[in-house]
């Protein structure tokens, strides 16, 4: 997401509580034009079509238009005509960045808003005739960038440390799904058990060396590297995500055991007992599958094994166009087929794959409660925009993974003639990997 120069949001807000958009009362200021009667109509085709979602609209002049047979659960004010108009055109995009601009504001809890609309929508695409849903398609999808690694990478840095310190876990800096053994866990619980979990899954040792591609700001290897003795190397191409884990690591005495690399995962070379990348895979987008399948055969050794963690989709298709250009350059999500691709292309043997959705939908919640405590201070450090536009992506991304249309996958793997594996995976389960006492 680029960070632009602030500017004065186009109307005025209060703090919304957690969980909650940003809400507030009808500006203040001279009333807009009365409304014309096709631009009712316009607001109840547009109902139609999205399957009647529980959602009243609040016109510039303060008129009402509620929904059909239903009480409404949520209100969208609408600043002006514009702002209607440009969100009959093209809803999937213009909802978003009119929310971004001010020109919508939303009555009502953000993540329910969306997570409402996407299932209402779904159900109501499968009564649309083709033409209806090929335009939709259109303008809400298009393919990932064929590099798309690199440019989501730079833009998921350039934020900064400081920034996501205000709403990720304390315990391990994590920007990725988090695994809830019990739903009442904290953040910091769950990331925590997250990184043990995968540790359990890869069998790690006191020696074993692994290799990390893309380890954002190092929590996972130094969690390798203190609680397993593990030898790590972890690639990262963000300098500064490179330099504030070099800094933990030798502030935490694991620098002897951890060595940072700033460099493209493609250029790893060496032999490892195991590879591990959390949260890459639905960044490269499938070009780039092969290259790195061929990546890790180079570098696993014979009894090694792989995991791979990522966000997916049910089937394989684009992403959505607003995520796209505004917050996420070049995601591209894959299907567990796509996936799995990876392993058939020098022919690995899949052990093991979990889907931790929920998990993940969990996980969004705790970072959007955190983020709405904090949207003061972000919005201090940046502008109302930027702060609008990670409340709506975070927003977004519950409804996602709530609805289903997201998933997230663990998949671990290792090469075809290596009979060193487990026969069950009770070994993972022998005792909780929730810490106490957090």
């Amino acid at each position: 997401m680029a960070l632009s120069p602030a500017r004065k949001p186009a109307a005025r807000h209060r703090a919304s509580a957690a969980h909650e958009a940003l809400a507030g009362p009808a500006p203040t200021g001279k009333p807009g034009r009365e409304p014309y009667n096709h631009e009712r109509w316009l607001i109840a085709k547009m109902m139609r079509v999205a399957g009647h979602p529980p959602v009243r609209f609040r016109l510039w002049n303060d008129d009402v238009v509620e929904p059909e047979g239903r009480e409404a659960r949520f209100t969208l004010w609408l600043m002006d005509p514009r702002a209607l108009y440009a969100l009959v055109a093209n809803p999937n995009l213009a909802f978003r960045d009119l929310y971004i601009s001010g020109q919508l504001v939303v009555e009502g809890d953000l993540a329910q808003l969306t997570e409402t609309l996407c299932q209402s929508i779904r159900t109501a695409r499968q009564r649309w005739p083709r033409w209806l849903g090929a335009l939709w398609r259109t303008q809400s999808q298009r393919p990932g960038h064929v590099d798309g690694e690199r440019a989501s990478l730079d833009h998921h840095a350039s934020p900064g440390s400081r920034f996501y310190e205000l709403w990720l876990d304390q315990a391990a800096m994590q920007f990725t799904c988090a695994y809830y053994e019990r739903p009442e866990n904290s953040l910091e619980q769950a990331q925590l058990a997250k990184l043990e979990h995968i540790c359990r899954k890869l069998r790690l040792k006191p020696g074993m060396s692994v290799v990390e591609a893309g380890c954002g700001w190092g929590g996972l290897s130094r969690y390798m590297a203190r609680h397993y003795g593990a030898r790590v190397y972890a690639y990262s191409r963000s300098r500064e995500q490179t330099q504030y884990a070099r800094a933990e690591a030798r502030k935490q005495g694991l620098d002897h055991l951890i060595t940072y690399v700033n460099d493209d995962y493609l250029n790893i070379h060496g032999h490892y007992d195991a590879f591990v990348s959390v949260g890459l895979l639905e960044q490269l987008g499938q070009n780039h599958y092969a290259q790195l399948s061929d990546l890790i055969k180079c570098c696993l050794n014979p009894r090694g094994l792989a995991l791979l963690h990522s966000i997916g989709r049910n089937r394989p298709m684009a992403m959505n166009t607003w995520i796209e250009d505004r917050i996420f350059s070049g995601a591209c999500p894959p299907s567990i087929g796509q996936f799995i691709e990876i392993c058939e292309h020098n022919d690995f043997s899949v052990l093991d794959v979990e889907n931790l959705r929920l998990h993940y939908a969990q996980t969004l919640g705790h970072w959007l409660e955190r983020f709405d405590r904090h949207r003061e201070t972000i919005t201090a450090m940046y502008n109302e925009q930027v702060t609008r536009s990670w409340q709506l992506y975070l927003a977004g991304l519950i409804a996602g993974f709530r609805s289903g249309s997201l998933q997230l996958f663990q998949v671990v793997f290792s090469h075809s003639n290596n009979n060193d594996i487990p026969y069950s995976r009770q070994d993972l389960y022998v005792f909780p990997a929730t810490p106490e006492g957090l």
